[in-house]
């Protein structure tokens, strides 16, 4: 497939709008990179965009931590790099997070409370905490507590601060940027629990690209120039695209994904 307009995504974790003007930049150069026309794709929801990339309407994106392996499996997703910085080093934390003068403690305090997750196919807004909150605290929404399903990181993080949300299971990084845009007043908010890091969003191509497509969009990942740019601006902590390794680096992913039973399988 060599489409003459390649078709961008970033996963939808926050607002598109943001997201859009955040990627122009890159956007550019990746056209002048590929010499292709290259659009900006605001999706809604991950499924969303794991469809558009099953259908061929999807060409290069970012997916989120767990969306990879479903991506990988049922859309032909290739995950080639992460962003990262000079050391090589790349990204997150999920974090429980409680309003600021919450009587919650630890994890253990949420039975009976209402805690908000993203939504079914995220590693840090569901997946893992869930395994996490089942392994190690005894603790399992419907039986424990009610759990909600706000649709993305930042509702999560303002339905905290706010108090719509006893806590919520959130991508440390996506809460870093809206401390750092003053969206939210890091002061309303507390941490409770910080897992271990995962790989943060996984960016690639759908696997029936041309060969040679395929080598220009790699180049414009890993020649871009971050110093400057609205990508510099908006992920502060890192500097540059780094390769990834999808066996290795997602490996964490897929054993939280069979502790808690998930399956790749596609509808």
């Amino acid at each position: 497939m060599n489409p003459s307009t390649l078709v961008f995504a970033y996963t939808p974790v926050e607002d598109p709008a943001v997201c859009a003007k955040a990627w122009e930049g890159f956007i550019k150069y990746m056209e002048q990179t590929t010499g292709k026309k290259v659009v900006f794709f605001p999706v809604q929801s991950n499924a969303a965009e794991i469809e558009a990339m099953r259908s061929d309407r999807l060409h290069v994106a970012g997916f989120n931590t767990g969306s990879n392996p479903i991506a990988v499996n049922c859309a032909g997703f290739v995950p080639f790099a992460i962003m990262g910085n000079n050391k090589g080093q790349f990204g997150y934390e999920m974090e429980i997070i409680v309003p600021a003068d919450s009587a919650i403690k630890t994890p253990a305090d949420l039975k009976g409370k209402k805690v908000a997750f993203t939504e079914p196919t995220s590693n840090s807004g569901y997946k893992a905490p869930s395994a996490i909150l089942k392994a190690d605290f005894n603790l399992e929404a419907g039986r424990d507590f009610t759990a909600a399903f706000s649709g993305k990181h930042d509702n999560s993080v303002i339905g905290v601060a706010n108090k719509d949300y006893d806590a919520a299971a959130i991508a440390n990084e996506v809460m870093f940027r809206m401390f750092d845009r003053n969206v939210v007043d890091r002061t309303k908010i507390r941490s409770i629990y910080k897992s271990e890091t995962f790989p943060t969003t996984g960016y690639g191509y759908v696997y029936n690209l041309d060969p040679t497509l395929v080598e220009k969009i790699k180049q414009s990942f890993f020649t871009f120039q971050w110093d400057g740019s609205a990508l510099k601006a908006e992920f502060k902590n890192e500097d540059r695209f780094v390769p990834i390794n999808y066996q290795k680096d997602w490996s964490i992913i897929r054993k939280i994904d069979a502790a808690n039973g998930v399956k790749y399988t596609c509808k």
